[in-house]
């Protein structure tokens, strides 16, 4: 099973729940230059939906953010697995961050319907780097 494993810093940004607001952070962030890793939204209450942004360069995404007057949670961090899709293909990294007495609290992922796969790992920001020498990063 072929993969690779990267810390990756990730931010917060509350919105309203209502149609149109992920594209106009979206479509700021292309017209700020920049790169994401992977990007999440998650309802948090009745009328509010939290992104997750994953940027390339987390440096320059917070400075951008702050210029645009966006409300940052964060830096935090987590893993970005990718890898060949397989049978199985997760089990071994969560055995190893078992093994190690490291708590995934969050985790998502999708396959990409040719052969491949991404994974982000949540983990609390007190367990990141133990988290990266129990898989060897």
């Amino acid at each position: 099973m072929a993969f690779t494993i990267q810390r990756v810093q990730y931010f917060y940004t509350t919105v309203k729940d209502r149609p149109g607001e992920a594209y106009k952070i979206l479509n700021l962030l292309m017209e700020l230059g920049i790169n994401q890793l992977a990007f999440t939204a998650v309802p948090v209450g009745p009328d509010s939906t939290q992104l997750g942004i994953f940027p390339e360069d987390g440096a320059k995404f917070a400075l951008a953010a702050k210029n645009a007057g966006m409300a940052l949670d964060g830096p935090h961090h987590a893993l970005l697995v990718q890898g060949d899709d397989e049978l199985g293909a997760l089990a071994g990294i969560h055995q190893k961050l078992s093994e190690a007495n490291i708590n995934v609290y969050a985790s998502n992922g999708v396959t990409d319907g040719r052969g491949s796969y991404g994974y982000l790992i949540y983990v609390k920001d007190g367990d990141c780097e133990r988290a990266v020498q129990a898989l060897g990063v």
